[in-house]
């Protein structure tokens, strides 16, 4: 009698090592898509899901969404994204970091939005910003500072941001939003499993300690890196939620990884 080998399949296992880094024109397309989630997320809210805080110190969730407008339309255009640096640049006060001014200008220009205008303009703005963001040929290979926060300064290549940085930073300001509003997330292994798998291999790079890891949900996956190790197992989401300092972190999820 012939019986069916019920026994699921191996787990697939990812080095770190093999990992394939986000660039053009991949990065064009997470982008676009990320910005229009967020988009879609912000049009299921409820009038007094807006003011709801968030895990971002002294925003709430409208100041969330007029920050991520403000990144958003910054990186549409070379005029836009220079005024909206040299603003900050000169409006940063001594003991402040630039991209906190920055980010607290982009919330105040953005106070008198409805939130109908507000969404309106993100999903313009959002194909727009993927489109100019992967054609910036020559600005990729600019340095730039970025000062991290346990208050360490490293040196990015533009490049950096504009293929990572920029949707890593919505994406992660979308489970801000639906953390703070108990909206469901949306969540696919193609887009948001594919920005986890990165930040692993980067959060593997800067801590360089072997491990393996099991994310489980939907963005989820098995990495490993090196021989043997710390064994850890969580939720994908809480793990990137960790490494972002919403939540805290001990041992090797203490190390830092920009959003």
């Amino acid at each position: 009698m012939n019986t069916e080998d019920r026994t699921p399949p191996p787990a697939t296992v990812t080095r770190v090592e093999d990992h394939r880094p986000i660039g053009r024109p991949e990065s064009v397309a997470l982008a676009r898509t990320e910005t229009s989630r967020m988009v879609a997320l912000l049009r299921d809210l409820h009038p007094s899901d807006w003011s709801r805080p968030t895990d971002c110190t002294d925003w709430d969730v409208r100041d969330v969404a007029g920050h991520v407008l403000g990144m958003t339309e910054t990186f549409t255009s070379l005029p836009l994204m220079a005024r909206t640096m040299v603003g900050a640049g000169r409006a940063q006060q001594r003991g402040t970091t630039f991209i906190d001014t920055m980010t607290a200008r982009q919330v105040r220009a953005h106070a008198g939005l409805t939130t109908g205008e507000l969404i309106s303009r993100m999903g313009a703005a959002g194909p727009v910003q993927a489109r100019w963001r992967g054609s910036r040929r020559l600005l990729r290979a600019v340095p730039m500072p970025n000062e991290l926060h346990d208050g360490t300064t490293e040196t990015w290549r533009f490049a950096f941001l504009l293929d990572v940085v920029l949707t890593r930073d919505t994406w992660m300001h979308r489970i801000d939003v639906a953390t703070a509003t108990g909206r469901p997330l949306e969540l696919t292994a193609a887009h948001d499993g594919r920005l986890v798998a990165d930040v692993v291999a980067e959060w593997a790079r800067r801590h360089g300690q072997p491990f393996r890891l099991h994310l489980t949900g939907p963005a989820g996956g098995d990495f490993t890196h090196g021989d043997a190790g710390e064994e850890l197992t969580l939720d994908a989401v809480a793990f990137c939620r960790t490494l972002a300092g919403r939540l805290p972190g001990e041992g090797l999820l203490a190390q830092e990884v920009p959003f």
